[in-house]
């Protein structure tokens, strides 16, 4: 009778034990496929759920566009000797004849100090007039001057220098190695060479995102396009800022990962193989390779186009999801662009939770074998 017990309290417990495992939620990275899809608009849920093919790719292929304007890249060199508002310049203007417009002597000079160009780079100049300094050089004062005056006075001799100014000068900050102001002189005159004079960058080159400001326009591009496209290499201007920083978009991965992680952007245009190859990659022991999401919030313009619809008004949910093992699974992972602030999740594969399951169970049923031990021993 005894015996009979035992082995019925034994059975009953197992059964308990294995019901309570399977019952209850097994230790995992994040929700399953089906828990995903459960929350798809067709679903009653809030977000799309998008299988990513060709046509997907092209819908969601938009990167911020980086450049300068034609405004920056038509401007004509200019050199540090360049006049500006606020400088000071003198004359001295030498005439042929008695009784000069200014000299009574022949080849009498006068001398015209510390004339400040106005805030409209402007000077005055007598029997000249108002006389254009800001922009030109004194070189090209000068034969303003002389052109003028030789209206009046045969073959006037003009001289034009400048006596206080700072010239023409760019500010360069952010991650370069030499803050500061710095000349447009005649090996600086472009932006790749006044970056050069600077000491270079000190930031990593391929996320490095170089911004010139200019009165109340601004112009980025890529470091690295500075070099590849020759027209990026604007001229300079006086007052210019140049801004180098450090781009900082990020992306999160989640889930069946080698690294569940938050991560910066590796370089300007980032595919979701390279972000995922980022995080080390899909685990090899739990990773399910059919479900590989991403999630995003689209502006209705991009998300009208995914969905094929119109009607579609202001941000949306959607959530692309690809299998790599179709025959261009692989092809879309590498094709999908990466943009800041999404996430990425990889499920777990169905046999992970088995294998979880099994420990489990293995675990419980040496616990019901302790059990039993037990009650061989009390005598039960």
């Amino acid at each position: 009778m005894n015996c009979l017990y035992v082995k019925l309290a034994k059975s009953v417990t197992a059964a308990v034990i294995i019901s309570a495992v399977s019952s209850c939620a097994l230790p995992r990275v994040g929700p399953t496929k089906a828990e995903i899809f459960s929350g798809s608009v067709e679903r009653s849920g809030d977000a799309f759920i998008v299988s990513v093919d060709d046509r997907v790719l092209k819908a969601t292929a938009v990167q911020k566009s980086l450049g300068f304007s034609d405004s920056f890249k038509s401007a004509g060199l200019v050199g540090s000797d360049t006049i500006n508002p606020g400088d000071t310049l003198g004359l001295s203007i030498w005439e042929n004849v008695d009784d000069g417009l200014l000299s009574s002597q022949v080849g009498g000079q006068t001398a015209l100090e510390e004339i400040q160009v106005d805030g409209e780079g402007f000077i005055f100049v007598p029997y000249a007039g108002r006389v254009r300094a800001a922009g030109n050089t004194p070189e090209g004062v000068r034969r303003i001057i002389t052109n003028k005056l030789m209206e009046q006075t045969p073959d006037p001799q003009v001289q034009v220098r400048r006596i206080a100014g700072n010239g023409s000068t760019v500010s360069l900050l952010g991650g370069v190695s030499g803050q500061g102001v710095y000349p447009i002189e005649r090996p600086t005159r472009t932006l790749s060479r006044m970056i050069s004079a600077a000491g270079g960058i000190s930031i990593e080159p391929e996320t490095a995102l170089v911004s010139v400001l200019r009165g109340n326009q601004k112009g980025t591009i890529w470091f690295q396009d500075l070099f590849k496209n020759p027209q990026y290499d604007i001229p300079l201007r006086s007052g210019d800022r140049v801004v180098i920083e450090q781009d900082t978009r990020t992306y999160t991965t989640l889930g069946a990962t080698g690294a569940q992680a938050h991560l910066p952007f590796r370089r300007p245009v980032l595919s979701a193989a390279e972000a995922i190859a980022g995080a080390g990659g899909l685990s090899s022991t739990t990773g399910d390779p059919t479900g590989v999401f991403v999630l995003r919030n689209e502006p209705s313009e991009i998300a009208n186009q995914v969905m094929g619809r119109n009607d579609l008004q202001g941000s949306q949910r959607l959530v692309y999801v690809m299998d790599i093992t179709e025959a261009n699974g692989l092809f879309m992972l590498r094709d999908f662009t990466i943009r800041n602030g999404d996430t990425i999740y990889v499920t777990e594969a169905p046999f992970s939770q088995w294998s979880k399951l099994a420990g489990a169970l293995t675990g419980t049923l040496g616990a019901v074998g302790s059990i039993s031990t037990a009650g061989d021993t009390l005598g039960l």
